[in-house]
């Protein structure tokens, strides 16, 4: 499969800036779950911006 890195940088709502997955959705997703945490696509952006990204905060984040 293509990666569209471009196209996915529009929608990335990431504020880690040395990030190197940015844009590389597969990569991000499974590093992420790796680390028993979601990426900050999951997420609005005021819950993005405490760089929380564990599963816990996702469920939490769903009740409200």
């Amino acid at each position: 499969m293509e990666c569209r890195k471009n196209e996915n940088l529009t929608k990335c709502n990431c504020t880690y800036e040395p990030c190197s997955r940015k844009g590389i959705c597969c990569e991000c997703l499974h590093y992420h779950l790796k680390m028993r945490q979601v990426p900050a696509c999951f997420f609005s952006p005021d819950i993005e911006a405490t760089y929380d990204r564990s599963l816990r905060r996702f469920v939490s984040h769903l009740d409200t």
